[in-house]
């Protein structure tokens, strides 16, 4: 493995879980999607360089977190640990993932990169909201089985 890129980062407190209300866990009611909802799916995303959830490393906070579940959207803002992040790509392409795999299809996922936070926010961004590049990136076995292994459940 190459050398880590940030090889003592800060690591921050978890949240608590979130308590479900009643009226949350009822499936007959209408619970429209909210950014804690959407946190707690993106929240436990492994880092791809350290044994640290996205949340550990403050790369994801609820607060960077748009939902409009009348009109279907989430934006996401993450930031790297580092400006010159490497990784910032492929973190960015797992939280995607990871709400493609777990919301309904008719939301529309955007994920970018806390703006000033990175020094290639631009491109990384660019890359991040092109389909067409998503979906490639997908089809690369090797990319792909990354993402999987930060979406991975860790094992305790």
């Amino acid at each position: 493995m190459s050398e880590l890129e940030n090889t003592n980062p800060v690591i921050y407190q978890r949240s608590g879980a979130r308590l479900l209300t009643a009226t949350e866990e009822d499936e007959d009611i209408h619970d429209p999607i909210d950014d804690r909802e959407i946190f707690d799916l993106i929240r436990n995303i492994n880092d791809p360089e350290h044994p640290l959830s996205l949340e550990e490393l403050n790369v994801v906070e609820q607060v960077r977190i748009k939902v409009d579940d009348v009109e279907s959207t989430v934006d996401i803002q993450f930031t790297p640990t580092i400006p010159h992040c490497s990784m910032a790509t492929l973190i960015g392409l797992s939280i995607k993932v990871k709400l493609l795999r777990s919301l309904p299809d008719r939301f529309k996922v955007d994920v970018q990169i806390t703006p000033g936070t990175h020094a290639s926010e631009d491109a990384v961004n660019k890359q991040l909201a092109d389909k067409e590049r998503v979906a490639a990136a997908l089809e690369n076995s090797q990319l792909l089985e990354v993402v999987n292994q930060c979406l991975s459940a860790k094992s305790a």
